[in-house]
């Protein structure tokens, strides 16, 4: 054993030697000048550190979508004031580290998917809060963002909505107007003198769109308008400073919902046009034909497309139904209404406007349903037909008779806490035939076959 502890112990000292002549050999080669003309070189070290991402390239690997999403969630807590674009900016990175400052944690410009979580689930309580829906006004076709919470109570007309708080305090406001050659720019210049005594401190121009901001009266105001053609829409919000807090990250949410012309068919009636296209339904073979009341109003020529002129002989104001004559025709097939729909569940036929199916005049079926059936008032039909359809046929599955639809005009609301008319409506197949026989019409027999029934009405007003 002590032996073998010798040895070690001699080993160790071998080993320690050696380091010992090898670290002087070092010290003494680091020590020894160099030789004569030449010049010692200089070592420099560049410590090597990783590459750090920055918050931008996080948020430019995104989808589009994603940087969408995120901007509204930041916009609806409070933090982002900017456009909801999907552009990543210096203003939505700082907006993204006030918001992680405010939840105690590191402001890194990039969130976790815990901090994530959370901002999603606080976006939308808030959107919650303030009763946050899409909406498309039906004079104007727009789609708009409101919050039906703050802003109850709707009044309308053809030239555009008014949305507003029980007190006032919140308004909404969209019009439109026809103007010649209008510009954005143009546009603007106008906007800022209209209503006198509005004061704007903030203004963007661009080729499609512009914003003006600042005061009007005591009021904070947003305004945020754009055309197409001769056309004019603007989106107006004006809010009592006392409710900024709550009402400024609610009118980023609407800048940037504000479609002012959606592509696609618009639902329910637009404001009244010099001709206007409507469905009849043919009720009997001598000529007598049931159809929307509202769309045949005014006019100073009524033409079913095939027969010629007709008259309007009767109408039923608190329904909206309206009977048309034509004389002489044949070849008429009228639709069987003797029976009673028993589901909900509708096939409405009619003729869709022409601009709605390229100029063509074809009788067309889709679906919509209503609560129920009966009951002797008007229901409201969902979802609202295309243009063109008022006046067209409602059957069931079974091909029975459950009324006629009609889309209403764009009315007045009535007074705080009332709920503005549907969109579109069915009047009962009981109502229709009452006041067919109020008017002498025997509407016995007939098919079920609603598309040969069915005919388009024109209108032309002055």
């Amino acid at each position: 054993m002590v032996s073998v502890i010798s040895n070690g112990f001699v080993m160790r000292s071998v080993l320690s030697a050696t380091l010992m002549v090898a670290a002087m050999g070092a010290a003494q080669a680091q020590t020894t000048p160099p030789a004569s003309g030449i010049k010692p070189k200089t070592v420099t070290t560049v410590p090597v550190r990783p590459a750090v991402q920055k918050p931008e390239d996080t948020a430019n690997a995104m989808t589009q979508a994603e940087r969408l999403a995120l901007q509204s969630d930041l916009a609806w807590v409070g933090e982002y004031n900017g456009a909801i674009s999907g552009d990543v900016s210096e203003r939505m990175v700082n907006a993204i580290k006030e918001f992680q400052k405010k939840r105690g944690g590191k402001p890194t410009g990039v969130l976790n998917p815990q901090e994530r979580g959370a901002l999603a689930d606080t976006a939308r309580k808030r959107q919650d809060n303030v009763g946050w829906k899409i909406v498309t006004e039906p004079a104007t076709g727009a789609r708009v963002g409101i919050p039906t919470k703050l802003v109850p109570q709707l009044t309308s007309d053809a030239s555009g909505a008014k949305w507003t708080s029980p007190t006032g305090t919140v308004q909404v406001l969209l019009t439109r107007r026809k103007e010649a050659n209008p510009a954005t720019a143009k546009l603007a210049e106008q906007e800022k003198k209209e209503p006198a005594g509005r004061s704007v401190d903030y203004t963007v121009v661009k080729p499609d769109f512009f914003v003006l901001s600042g005061m009007q009266g005591q009021k904070k105001f947003y305004l945020r308008g754009t055309f197409k053609g001769d056309e004019v829409r603007i989106l107006t919000i004006l809010y009592d400073q006392a409710v900024q807090n709550t009402v400024e990250p609610v009118v980023i949410a609407m800048s940037s919902a504000f479609t002012a012309f959606p592509s696609g068919v618009l639902a329910g009636p637009p404001p009244r046009k010099t001709v206007e296209y409507g469905t009849g339904v043919v009720v009997s073979d001598d000529g007598a034909i049931v159809t929307d009341r509202v769309a045949t109003e005014q006019c100073i020529a009524l033409t079913i497309p095939g027969y010629g002129n007709a008259d309007r002989v009767a109408e039923d104001k608190e329904h909206d139904l309206a009977l048309l004559r034509i004389y002489g025709a044949r070849g008429l097939k009228p639709l069987n209404i003797a029976g009673n729909a028993t589901q909900t569940a509708l096939d409405i036929t009619g003729i869709a406007d022409p601009q709605n199916q390229g100029g063509s005049a074809a009788a067309s079926s889709v679906k919509a349903s209503v609560a129920q059936l009966g009951g002797g008032g008007d229901a409201a039909l969902s979802p609202p037909p295309a243009l063109g359809f008022s006046g067209a046929a409602a059957l069931d599955g079974d091909g029975k008779f459950a009324g006629i639809a009609v889309l209403r005009p764009v009315l007045v609301a009535g007074p705080a806490g009332t709920t503005p008319p549907a969109q579109a409506a069915l009047v009962p197949a009981d109502t229709v035939r009452e006041f067919l026989k109020a008017h002498g019409v025997n509407a016995s027999g007939g098919s079920a076959d609603a598309k040969a029934a069915v005919v388009r009405v024109i209108c032309v007003r002055k």
